[in-house]
């Protein structure tokens, strides 16, 4: 009887060794969606072996640089041409070094705000418009902003353009340039505020009722799980990537930001 008893509990603190074994990940995300859909999807990866640490942050730089000095595993916050202009000026010196994207996941349509006017008809000439200073996020601003036909860039498909590529002015606004995550601090404090979705999220704000100008549901912009060379193709990150692209997932964004964000799967 004692040899049974031994053996059974042998046999169950194996079972809760291998339970507490499973590969851990660590993903860097911004508060808002990405760190919500993830915390949906860790149930889902622990039944797989995987033990998902979500580290939240609040900026779009350290995302990045902390994957690449493999402080982090992988990070879920970013577009395409983000990462490209973030690869371009980190590992300008060697593309080895370079973070690539895993898998696509959904897409925040861009859009402007204003506490002081209904319409874009009524920004006076001379309105200070506030973008944000990130490469491809300004570039980003100011393609809505001439397809609004507000301004006309020198290249209008310059996914890096700056107010310096601005060709026509016509109502001469000005440009406040800001670091992304505070753009929603300063909608009291300009005309119209153009604000990356997840920041507009956490503002309190509604895209699809609030944005004066917004991107449609063709925006290009896709939000991607980043990962590095090394470990993109590691079982861990192939099962997260398949859990983030899940029908859950899917109705999960579609039911809890009502357009604001969309699948892109």
């Amino acid at each position: 009887m004692k040899k049974v008893l031994l053996f059974t509990a042998l046999a169950a603190a194996l079972t809760a060794g291998l339970a507490q074994a499973g590969e851990k990940l660590v993903v860097a995300a911004t508060p808002v969606p990405h760190a919500e859909i993830l915390e949906l999807i860790k149930p889902t990866l622990a039944k797989e072996g995987v033990d998902l640490e979500i580290k939240v942050f609040t900026d779009y730089v350290q995302p990045n640089v902390q994957v690449g000095e493999k402080r982090l595993d992988a990070n879920y916050f970013q577009t395409k041409p983000y990462l490209d202009s973030f690869n371009a000026g980190k590992y300008k010196d060697d593309k080895s070094k370079y973070l690539v994207t895993v898998q696509g996941v959904h897409v925040e349509p861009f859009g402007g705000y204003s506490s002081k006017y209904k319409k874009l008809a009524d920004l006076p000439d001379g309105a200070t418009i506030a973008i944000p200073n990130e490469g491809s996020n300004s570039g980003r601003a100011l393609i809505l902003l001439q397809k609004a036909g507000l301004i006309e860039l020198k290249d209008p498909n310059n996914a890096l353009a700056t107010p310096k590529d601005i060709a026509k002015n016509p109502h001469n606004f000005k440009f406040k340039e800001l670091e992304s995550a505070l753009l929603p601090r300063v909608l009291k404090e300009v005309d119209l505020d153009m604000i990356n979705t997840n920041y507009a999220l956490e503002a309190k704000l509604n895209p699809t009722k609030d944005a004066l100008v917004i991107e449609g549901a063709d925006s290009p912009y896709v939000n991607f799980l980043v990962a590095r060379e090394d470990n993109k193709n590691s079982d861990a990150i192939k099962k997260l990537a398949a859990a983030l692209t899940s029908p859950e997932v899917k109705a999960f964004i579609e039911k809890k930001y009502n357009g604001a964000v969309l699948p892109a799967f």
